[in-house]
């Protein structure tokens, strides 16, 4: 019944020339719009709900990243889930919450009209403040540009933040919480059009709002990326360590970006390893960023690696996860520079034989596969540029002594696992490289296998599948062809 009225009461605004709410948490100013091509929108049948979204339709409990179909249409969650606790701040009796670095994305289009866009935020419990922002997407959800300000949440009451939105076109929102330690609920995310709440687009086959780019004439069609390439969990495979987000297991403490899940080891300053989903729903044309800096999401209580840490050393701020696996966006590109993300890796290795990895993977991708990449490093001193080094930082960074790769590759699709297991157009390529700045370039020399690596590292790779499964895929030798 509050949401009844609450409805009707927005209109009635609506009807008085849309008035600014009452609360708002800050400011959120229209950023210059760069030239748009023109497209032709094709609009098919409209779903029976309109925006607000409330969260109440939904059901997902787990931080896990997948999507939920609630009221206005399916929604992706990413390190965020549904909350229905005493502790979660919300209108009625579902709100969303987020952690870490967590995203809310429309899987969907809103009809173009959008003028305004209001949602409701406050910590979680008795949480710290929060930092997010509003992300648009005006072309089917492949590329997204933030939209008004940062905003900083805190305290326990729902309040409200105005946003301009895209009148001439279809739009999709993303909701990126990018600072502060604590928790953050979302809920009564409203889209207003000039005659009301903006009517919710499904996107399923045949229904949605379809967007066209129209083929200049004597030009080539755009060549546009499969519909199966899509975005999957970067643990689908398992977690290697079993790491944990408890900040007193600080050996083996777990990261969960939106770009990729982290086995961090504080006590070595350096990723135990790092996995993640590489498909071609992740690649597109955004720059290089090289905007190192400290991950904001670890615990407080531990040392925040800096750029600094590896100045003078010899050693290159070696990716584990590549800038150049996260090229559709240009915050996707800039999370590849945390230097939680990072290894001291030899200039030769990083340079030559890994950047060549690197390029070979992204070849099959971009051929039609799609790719779950496990990286990690262990022992203790490599050699770089000015010799051997055992560790950085006044001790506080370890140097590997070796450097290793995982690569499952499968056609692109869906059911992943259960076409891993059945052993559907799989290939499994391992390499174990030293951390030397004389290494070979030639990455095919250093090919192994899966059971090879977890003997030497301890850790349980590719856990996620059936025991026989594992057997199988482990003891392969790639050819590197």
């Amino acid at each position: 019944m509050t949401r009844y009225f609450s409805a009707l009461a927005a209109l009635a605004l609506l009807a008085c020339n849309q008035q600014q709410p009452a609360e708002t948490s800050a400011s959120a100013s229209t950023p210059a719009q760069a030239p748009v091509a023109a497209i032709v929108y094709e609009k098919q049948a409209p779903a029976a709900s309109s925006f607000p979204e409330t969260f109440e339709a939904g059901a997902k409990s787990g931080y896990a990243a997948a999507d939920e179909t609630l009221g206005t249409g399916s929604w992706r969650f990413e390190d965020a889930l549904i909350g229905s606790s005493d502790q979660d701040h919300k209108a009625g009796q579902h709100a969303a919450r987020l952690r870490n670095q967590g995203r809310l994305t429309m899987n969907f289009d809103a009809t173009p009209g959008v003028r305004r866009i209001r949602i409701k935020a406050a910590a979680y419990g008795q949480d710290g403040p929060s930092t997010w922002e509003l992300w648009l997407s005006r072309d089917g959800g492949r590329s997204f540009q933030r939209t008004g300000q940062p905003v900083t949440t805190k305290g326990t009451r729902l309040s409200e933040t105005a946003f301009p939105g895209l009148e001439t076109a279809p739009l999709r929102l993303q909701i990126r919480k990018t600072a502060g330690s604590g928790r953050l609920n979302i809920d009564d995310i409203s889209l207003e059009t000039a005659s009301g709440p903006a009517p919710a687009l499904n996107s399923g086959p045949g229904t949605g709002l379809q967007t066209t780019a129209p083929t200049p004439a004597n030009s080539s069609p755009v060549t546009r990326h499969s519909s199966l390439a899509q975005r999957d969990d970067h643990l689908a495979l398992g977690n290697p360590s079993g790491a944990t987000s408890d900040p007193s297991n600080a050996g083996n403490y777990l990261l969960r970006h939106p770009q990729f899940a982290i086995g961090y080891n504080a006590r070595r300053g350096i990723p135990t390893w790092v996995c993640w989903h590489l498909s071609r729903a992740w690649l597109g044309q955004a720059p290089r960023q090289d905007d190192f800096r400290p991950d904001p999401a670890l615990p407080r209580e531990f040392y925040a690696v800096t750029p600094r840490s590896y100045a003078g050393s010899g050693f290159d701020k070696g990716h584990n996860c590549p800038s150049g696996d996260r090229t559709a966006d240009l915050d996707d590109n800039s999370a590849t520079f945390l230097m939680t993300n990072m290894v001291p890796q030899a200039p030769q290795n990083n340079q030559q034989t890994w950047n060549h990895l690197e390029a070979f993977t992204r070849d099959q991708v971009e051929k039609g596969q799609e790719a779950y990449v496990l990286m990690g490093s262990y022992g203790r001193g490599g050699t770089g540029s000015k010799g051997l080094v055992q560790t950085l930082d006044q001790g506080r960074v370890t140097v590997p002594a070796r450097i290793w790769k995982v690569i499952v590759f499968l056609p692109e699709g869906s059911n992943d696992l259960q076409r891993i297991a059945a052993g559907q157009g799989v290939r499994v390529l391992a390499v174990d490289t030293p951390n030397d700045n004389s290494l070979n370039p030639d990455w095919k020399q250093y090919l192994t296998s899966v059971d090879k690596i977890e003997a030497a590292t301890g850790l349980d790779l590719l856990s996620a599948l059936p025991q026989p499964v594992q057997e199988r895929l482990q003891k392969m030798v790639d050819s590197g062809r």
